[in-house]
């Protein structure tokens, strides 16, 4: 797998760098000679993870330990970034940490998942957007969810964001192209990773896709936008997208709470 770094370096912004699919993005875009910034909540991974690709592949990684919905969150990320020429933004973050009835979540878990994955994805991709346009090229990466294309009983506000997330990123993929920007939705399903198993969801053997095949399939296909869809998780999205909406709703609901450890 061939990454540009002429177009998508020097360096590259991954916001949710610490683990699951992050340090596989980080790792294959250090092997394509990219400094990286590294954005995590949880300083002690985030420190390990830049730790081990500075060891293996010899580039610069900085790390930058922040909680992507504080006030201050873009204003921190400019102050880390300002004096380097970013080309490639993955925003990799957003994870729901809390499942359930929507009228069970507290209201400042909804506020945290929208800030995390409206707001946070996107005020920085606005900002890198506008570099990246005045250097003609670079690229941009949302990372989505099949929950978002359809609604997703147990992480609703979640799903409610990740479909803001696609949107977005269609529109901006439109607009940017004209700049030499490439914008890409990833959308991902059944995925092996720490914040699935956090949430008690755990898929049949053999179904889940791991966190490596999810970053080569986001790499080699950076300037394919504006939307993928991991192709383990292509049949399910034709099927969501449907317009008998009450029939795909249930069907949703019956896949993820089936999934449900212990059910």
């Amino acid at each position: 797998m061939q990454v540009d770094a002429a177009k998508y370096g020097p360096w590259a912004v991954i916001a949710g760098g610490s683990e699951g699919i992050g340090p596989c993005l980080a790792r294959h875009l250090a092997e394509a000679g990219i400094n990286l910034v590294l954005i995590a909540r949880k300083p002690e991974p985030l420190e390990n993870a830049a730790r081990e690709l500075r060891a293996a592949t010899g580039v610069e990684v900085r790390t930058l330990g922040l909680d992507l919905t504080a006030p201050d969150m873009l204003d921190r990320v400019r102050d880390a970034t300002g004096e380097i020429d970013v080309g490639l933004l993955i925003y990799n973050a957003g994870a729901s940490h809390t499942f359930g009835p929507t009228i069970d979540w507290q209201p400042e878990d909804i506020v945290r998942i929208i800030r995390l994955n409206v707001e946070g994805q996107a005020v920085l991709a606005h900002h890198f957007a506008r570099k990246m346009a005045e250097r003609g090229s670079g690229g941009i990466v949302l990372m989505g969810s099949l929950a978002g294309v359809a609604g997703s009983p147990g992480v609703v506000p979640y799903a409610g964001a990740k479909a803001f997330s696609q949107i977005y990123s269609e529109g901006l993929w439109w607009e940017m192209r004209h700049h030499g920007v490439d914008v890409l939705h990833v959308v991902v399903g059944q995925t092996d990773t720490p914040a699935m198993e956090r949430l008690g969801i755990v898929y049949p053997e053999g179904t889940a896709v791991g966190p490596e095949a999810v970053a080569r399939v986001t790499l080699e296909n950076l300037a394919n936008g504006p939307v993928v869809v991991m192709p383990e998780m292509q049949e399910g999205f034709e099927q969501f997208v449907r317009p008998d909406r009450r029939n795909v709703v249930e069907t949703n609901a019956s896949f993820i709470l089936g999934n449900l450890e212990g059910s």
